[in-house]
């Protein structure tokens, strides 16, 4: 009869419940140039990556996991120093979520882990643990008060990013104030930190946040309100950062600096949707620098200018054509760009292709011109 009833209340707890299991294939045909400025290579190669969603959500309990099986094709790529820099990526955390890589003549495998998470929500809590994604800050090019999860413009994916292995909370205040906290464990097995709040007056939203580890502390802030009813959105988000670094001695230095960004969204009733925004820090680093510091925890805050200028566009030509550009300006002794045009095609609702290149300006001595343009064509089927 125990047995009986255990079943049966299993039973039942699977019937109310909701699953869910999506298959997305994403594959990327590339030209592009070494990663390394100083080398002339340049490499053709394919990356897929096979990528398998599973949701389970029972009452206010929640559970998701996705992982990824991951080939690179191409014998001069994977023999390269560029695939070798890939190699060297890890995530943050105190176990490794991906695989050795397995290399057949021309064809590299790997498989990993890229979120893992459980957690409970409900009108006024959310909990979450596991191998999760931190959302911080409002920036749509820059996210500089971001140390967990950054977003990487100039990557071909920019929202993939490791998963922190962490447990966030959150507590909601009525409709308009939220308060969170966020406790993570790093590779090296210490704890890395943030609190926070958020809550709107009027029109203005504002955030406070501050984030501490043995070797980082930031103290950030965002604001973004709608002007009116002219349908213009302006945000600002900053950080004011202590950190170390290793420096081009390969000594660890003490960095004090602040960054910042503003920026302004406006949506046209054409359909032309645009961003402008703009990246300052008070603290400029050398390219020594950020590859030194590449699978850190500042990485992404290592800027090579004091100043950078982004946009981007965003235009629906039909239901089943759109187009996108991200253009990036760096000040510095001389000036270079960053140009991203992409062209995308919906098939159906499970079909997606994408044409786009990444293109770099300015002289070889300078933040882009040192790097050679890419070239792409990208297909999603999703199930």
């Amino acid at each position: 009869m125990r047995y009986a009833l255990f079943f049966l209340s299993l039973i039942s707890v699977t019937l109310y419940a909701q699953n869910s299991l999506r298959v997305q294939n994403t594959n990327f045909t590339i030209s592009q140039g070494s990663f390394n400025p100083t080398e002339t290579s340049r490499y053709q190669y394919n990356y897929n990556r096979l990528r398998f969603y599973y949701d389970y959500k029972t009452s206010n309990y929640f559970f998701h996991a996705t992982a990824d099986g991951i080939s690179y094709v191409g014998e001069d790529f994977i023999e390269s120093n560029s695939f070798y820099y890939i190699k060297q990526l890890h995530s943050d955390t105190p176990f490794s979520t991906q695989s050795s890589w397995r290399e057949y003549n021309k064809v590299a495998l790997g498989a990993k882990i890229y979120r893992l998470y459980g957690g409970y929500q409900d009108d006024t809590n959310r909990i979450v643990a596991g191998l999760q994604n931190i959302t911080m800050g409002v920036g749509h090019i820059w996210t500089p008060s971001n140390l967990f999860n950054p977003k990487n413009s100039y990557a071909l994916e920019p929202d993939e990013t490791y998963g922190v292995l962490a447990l966030s909370y959150t507590r909601y205040i009525g409709l308009e104030s939220q308060v969170y906290g966020v406790v993570s464990q790093k590779k090296n097995n210490s704890i890395k930190s943030a609190t926070g709040f958020q809550t709107t007056l009027g029109t203005l939203e504002i955030g406070m946040n501050a984030i501490y580890s043995k070797s980082t502390k930031m103290l950030g802030y965002t604001l973004q309100s709608d002007i009116s009813d002219t349908g213009v959105q302006i945000r600002s988000e900053g950080a004011f950062i202590r950190g170390d670094i290793l420096t081009s001695t390969s000594m660890q230095e003490e960095k004090n600096f602040f960054q910042g960004i503003l920026g302004v969204d406006y949506a046209f009733e054409s359909g032309l949707n645009l961003t402008l925004e703009t990246l300052y820090s008070s603290q400029k680093f050398n390219y020594e620098e950020f590859m030194l510091n590449y699978n850190r925890e500042l990485a992404n805050n290592l800027t090579l200018s004091h100043l950078y200028f982004g946009t981007t566009l965003d235009y629906d030509f039909s239901i089943y054509l759109s187009a996108s550009l991200l253009y990036i300006e760096s000040f510095n002794k001389e000036n270079s760009r960053f140009i991203s045009p992409t062209l995308n095609y919906t098939i159906n609702d499970n079909n997606v292709i994408t044409l786009g290149t990444q293109l770099y300006g300015g002289s070889k001595k300078s933040e882009f011109g040192m790097w050679d343009n890419s070239y792409y064509f990208k297909y999603v089927f999703s199930y």
